[in-house]
């Protein structure tokens, strides 16, 4: 075991098959413990509700996006407002690009296809618990591909906009960019402001893919 306390994950998918698999492949990683299940996105917001209550929140969701009741897509959405420390890894069938940019604006940490391999898998896991983004390799290509071209370059950027642009690349908040860069959040908001606007990028999720596109930070997909 590792000196460190296990990631805690809850999965999240309405075929219990999937969800066997995943718990038993999880059970031969020693620095991550499935702690809970859910059947879909419903019942995965009352299993959070119950366990925040007993300050047991898993630190990652393994999610599917297609489930009955309540959807991935919109469950994604209502655990980041109600449970913010809770990271969210998409795991499903469904690939094409407005899904994963969908997941992604939700406030989704990865996005990986269920053919992924099972080591895939615990690195999205681990990824996320460290508060980045982990996305399926192909899933990744198409969409840098898939993005509006904005400007040819980065130039019109300052030096602190760089700065922010890798920060937002990183997955991190307004608040986050403040603390590392030792501003206001306010100033950080308005440089966020000014980064969508120059890369002509209409999202934090969009800009993040621009950067990569740009070659300004590496590609989630070429991260280890």
């Amino acid at each position: 075991m590792t000196a460190e306390r296990p990631i805690t994950v809850m999965l999240v998918d309405d075929h219990a098959v999937v969800r066997s698999g995943m718990r038993a492949f999880f059970d031969l990683v020693d620095d991550i413990e499935v702690v809970a299940e859910a059947v879909d996105g419903q019942d995965a917001l009352n299993r959070l509700g119950a366990l925040a209550a007993q300050g047991q929140t898993p630190d990652v969701l393994l999610l599917d996006l297609v489930m009955p009741r309540l959807d991935g897509l919109t469950a994604i959405g209502v655990i980041r407002e109600r449970h913010p420390d809770v990271e969210v890894v998409v795991l499903t069938s469904f690939g094409q690009t407005e899904r994963v940019q969908a997941a992604l604006e939700a406030g989704a940490a990865g996005f990986l296809l269920k053919d992924a391999e099972a080591d895939e898998l615990a690195a999205a896991v681990r990824a996320a618990r460290r508060g980045e983004m982990h996305l399926d390799p192909g899933v990744a290509r198409r969409l840098t591909r898939s993005l509006m071209p904005g400007r040819d370059t980065g130039r019109d950027l300052t030096k602190r906009e760089h700065e922010v642009l890798t920060l937002i690349a990183q997955g991190l908040s307004n608040r986050e960019i403040a603390g590392r860069l030792v501003i206001t959040e306010r100033t950080a908001r308005t440089h966020v402001s000014n980064v969508l606007a120059k890369t002509g990028c209409g999202s934090r999720t969009q800009a993040a893919l621009w950067a990569v596109r740009q070659g300004l930070v590496p590609s989630p997909a070429d991260q280890p």
